[in-house]
């Protein structure tokens, strides 16, 4: 008679070729053995993860996209997390953060945490935290920093000043007398002497 594991050859010895992957199949009586640690080779780390790791701080929340070749004009923009400009804008934003492609350029006043340029920025820019000035990057204007980074070929230019050395400066200056009056009085008394004067003559 036929032994039915023959025919279908489950116990063929002469088979010997497995699919990747399978256990190895165990005769009746045999110890389990356990599974062989096959070695994983650790995957190289991508480009992108090492950018990734490099930037200091992840922002999160809403997110808006001014495209190529679309150009934004006379806004304010406020409570978004994240502004990208690949195209033109020119507007008022208070933000968490903003980044400048390389082809994008930003003309107003910011207020940010983070800013990350690659493209054009001119106008008022308070970085609370950190300024990221790309090796293409140009901002030129009123510049406030927390911590400013800026790479190779990257160009600042303007009233550029650290948040701490700006506070010092306030605290340490004394008001001068016409900077405590209203501004529609400030130089009325050199106007007054001098009209005294010239009715004295």
């Amino acid at each position: 008679m036929l032994d039915k594991m023959q025919l279908f050859g489950k116990h063929n010895e002469s088979q010997s070729s497995q699919r990747p992957g399978t256990p190895a199949a165990r005769k009746p009586g045999e110890p389990a053995a356990p599974p062989a640690a096959v070695p994983r080779p650790e995957p190289a780390p991508a480009p992108a993860a090492a950018k990734a790791e490099a930037r200091s701080e992840t922002i999160q929340g809403s997110r808006l996209i001014v495209g190529p070749d679309i150009k934004l004009k006379g806004a304010e923009i406020s409570d978004c997390g994240t502004l990208v400009v690949e195209g033109r804008v020119e507007a008022v934003l208070d933000s968490q953060a903003i980044q400048i492609a390389e082809q994008g350029a930003f003309s107003g006043r910011v207020v940010i945490d983070v800013a990350e340029i690659h493209g054009r920025f001119d106008g008022d820019l308070l970085a609370r935290k950190k300024l990221v000035v790309h090796a293409t990057g140009q901002v030129t204007g009123k510049i406030r920093y927390g911590k400013i980074v800026i790479e190779e070929g990257g160009e600042v230019s303007g009233d550029v000043r650290s948040l701490a050395s700006e506070q010092q400066a306030v605290v340490s200056a004394p008001a001068a007398p016409d900077e405590t009056k209203r501004p529609e009085l400030v130089g009325l008394d050199v106007a007054a002497v001098r009209s005294r004067t010239a009715f004295q003559k």
